[in-house]
């Protein structure tokens, strides 16, 4: 089986799919730690609907899907804050797809399109309690920063210099 990662709109069915696995795992995981439930159906379902990924949209954004085997496995996206700095955003592999080698691929590819976007540093924001994404950025030469938005969630702020070359191998 092989990874293959392309961009795709917010709205296929995949891609759709896919964020509604991330938005409940990570919405789960917050309310498991700080409440000791799971998040309320209506509330996850508001959730969801409200955040549309418009701004992982062309011209300024791109969503990207990763297939193992030909089957959505994750996603990753970009969105143009400026000339020179993109954001990372739902970075995600399903939990079986995980320990497969597509988290480095697909934050890989989205540096790739942060670049085509003419951008030469990546940002992004993420929680404490998401520890294996705190690890994965640092492995792929993230450093941590000062914070960079008040998003209420935020705790752990990234950068990455993106140089103005694509990595060797692209995708």
């Amino acid at each position: 089986m092989s990874w293959t990662i392309a961009p795709e709109p917010v709205n296929s069915p995949a891609a759709a799919a896919l964020w509604r696995a991330y938005y409940t795992e990570v919405s789960d995981r917050w309310y498991l730690l700080h409440e000791g439930r799971r998040t309320d159906p209506d509330e996850l379902e508001r959730e969801i609907a409200a955040d549309t990924g418009d701004g992982l949209a062309p011209p300024r954004g791109r969503l990207l899907v990763a297939r193992y085997g030909g089957e959505p496995a994750g996603s990753a996206g970009v969105r143009l804050l400026d000339a020179a700095t993109a954001e990372l955003k739902r970075v995600f592999l399903l939990p079986p797809m995980r320990g497969k080698g597509g988290a480095a691929l697909l934050v890989g590819a989205a540096e790739d399109t942060a670049r085509e976007l003419g951008a030469d540093r990546m940002i992004l924001d993420t929680r404490g309690d998401l520890t294996e994404a705190r690890a994965l950025y640092a492995r792929l030469g993230y450093t941590e920063t000062e914070a960079h938005n008040d998003a209420p969630y935020a705790e752990h702020w990234f950068t990455k210099d993106l140089g103005a070359t694509a990595r060797p191998g692209g995708s």
